[in-house]
């Protein structure tokens, strides 16, 4: 009788160690299966947002700010703000006399309103500052320098009365060592009668201080697309230089909202041309300033330019 007794106990001892264990296994295949089915992926793959290539000549860009539905192109123009991606751009002043020179003075402020003073070094410069009239008449391309307290300062000229654009464009390096680009804008004031400028018709080829500069290529909205400029001057030949390590710059703003684009082109020149990608954010009329320099002096050959 004791030995039955005491056998019984072990037989329902094992039966509910069958049954726990073929519960466990059945999550686990359960959990394998449903892995499988749903593709899900392990730590390390690449997810679809980062699965994706920029087409040549791409800027620095938050893929957040893009008008492209699915290939991430047309992006928007930048300058259009004070304030974009987390920092601010502060003028110390914003008025300055008609013709006389004078002294820009300004700072680049993160979200707790504290000066950056980390910025990256991009085509030889930690920042690009361009200005220009709102009728995009006086354009000028220049490189403020920056005290220890993040305070830039550039001489300014402001030739004619009215409201006049300035953008800052560069790209901020965080503690942890991350970048991030950014194009900021505010307006200045030339006091005076303001008589804006009639934009010059739309052509694909001029002359600026003894050289001939024209282009090829149809910018087209949304789409980026190659335009090719060429530089000859008045005996055939202009050896042209890399500024800023480039062989060139080309800066589109566009009328109305004065957005800001800014191009570098490719690192070589392309049967003594040079090449540029140009991603227009959308229709309207734009003006072109390509800078170039030959025998140490930079050039702004400037265009018209209607994207339907």
């Amino acid at each position: 009788m004791s030995d039955e007794t005491s056998a019984a106990p072990d037989r329902s001892t094992l039966r509910l160690a069958l049954l726990v264990g073929g519960l466990v296994l059945a999550v686990l295949l359960g959990f394998g299966l449903g892995r499988l089915n749903a593709g899900g992926t392990t730590a390390g793959s690449p997810t679809r947002a980062a699965d994706h290539t920029h087409p040549p000549g791409t800027q620095p860009h938050d893929h957040g700010s893009t008008t492209g539905t699915d290939q991430g192109v047309g992006t928007e123009p930048g300058g259009l703000s004070i304030s974009s991606a987390g920092y601010s751009l502060a003028p110390l002043a914003t008025e300055f006399p008609v013709g006389r020179p004078g002294q820009l003075q300004f700072q680049v402020r993160d979200a707790q309103r504290r000066s950056v003073t980390r910025f990256a070094v991009v085509h030889d410069k930690p920042l690009h500052l361009i200005v220009v009239r709102r009728d995009l008449t006086g354009y000028q391309h220049l490189h403020p320098t920056m005290a220890a307290d993040g305070t830039w300062s550039v001489p300014l000229t402001l030739g004619q009365p009215g409201v006049w654009r300035a953008y800052a464009d560069f790209t901020v390096v965080a503690d942890d060592g991350s970048q991030t680009a950014v194009t900021l804008g505010a307006d200045l004031v030339a006091p005076g009668d303001y008589e804006p400028s009639a934009l010059p018709a739309v052509a694909t080829s001029t002359t600026v201080d003894g050289f001939r500069v024209g282009y090829q290529g149809s910018p087209q909205a949304g789409a980026t697309v190659p335009l090719t400029f060429r530089i000859d001057a008045a005996d055939g030949s202009a050896p042209l230089e890399r500024y800023l390590g480039a062989y060139g710059h080309l800066v589109a703003l566009r009328e109305g909202d004065l957005g800001y684009l800014h191009v570098h082109p490719e690192p070589e020149l392309v049967d003594g041309q040079v090449r540029f990608w140009l991603t227009a954010p959308g229709p309207g009329r734009y003006r072109l300033y390509l800078d170039f320099q030959v025998a140490a002096s930079v050039h702004t050959a400037e265009f018209t330019v209607t994207i339907p």
